[in-house]
């Protein structure tokens, strides 16, 4: 069966996208085949505007609307505590939880040898300038628990450390069980951090 082009060029474009093979993208686009043009029209002037209305904060290097980010202009904000993540994403989790008030950096991505990504492949120099140029008292590094997170930490804390002339302090975020979860579903590397980030009752 030959698709009309329309629809043949949608779904390519589709899975182009992480995580979406070819049968969700023919999904998705007769999706769209059926919904209102006005609904059509809105959705692709959101694509439209995704890059031409927004910007990469010159300070942490996330995503925003305003030149610096509302985040690095607040006054308010913790200046000498800066959360370092992989992306923008992980700021708005982090934010959601409402307990941290210092600023951020944000790396987009992470060290992974085997996605040819190094250190120069993300935003470690940017971050390494102002752990040296500011009044930065500490450095949470809040990369995922994953290999490459890991990785990406260790990196950051030898590097913070080797060029460190005030003694900025270094943190990593605590491991281990989620709230509600049951011992017997959980990994022996998850249990191993539990118990390595285990705390006085």
């Amino acid at each position: 069966m030959v698709l009309p082009k329309a629809i043949r060029n949608l779904i390519t474009s589709f899975e182009k996208l992480p995580g979406i093979g070819p049968k969700s993208a023919a999904r998705l686009t007769y999706y769209l085949l059926h919904v209102p043009q006005s609904e059509l029209d809105e959705f692709s002037e959101a694509v439209k505007n995704l890059k031409l209305k927004t910007v990469t904060c010159s300070i942490c290097l996330n995503v925003s609307e305003t030149e610096p980010c509302s985040i690095c202009a607040d006054g308010g904000r913790d200046k000498e505590t800066i959360c370092v993540v992989e992306q923008p994403l992980d700021i708005v989790a982090l934010e959601k939880a409402n307990k941290y008030k210092g600023r951020y950096h944000v790396l987009h991505g992470a060290i992974s040898p085997l996605n040819n990504i190094g250190p120069d492949e993300i935003h470690i120099e940017e971050l390494l300038n102002r752990a040296k140029n500011d009044d930065i008292n500490e450095i949470i590094l809040a990369t995922s628990l994953t290999m490459e997170g890991e990785a990406t930490a260790m990196y950051l804390a030898k590097a913070i450390r080797q060029q460190d002339s005030h003694h900025v302090k270094i943190t990593r975020i605590a491991h281990g069980l989620p709230v509600g979860a049951d011992l017997e579903y959980a990994d022996e590397l998850t249990l191993g951090k539990a118990l390595e980030g285990r705390r006085e009752y």
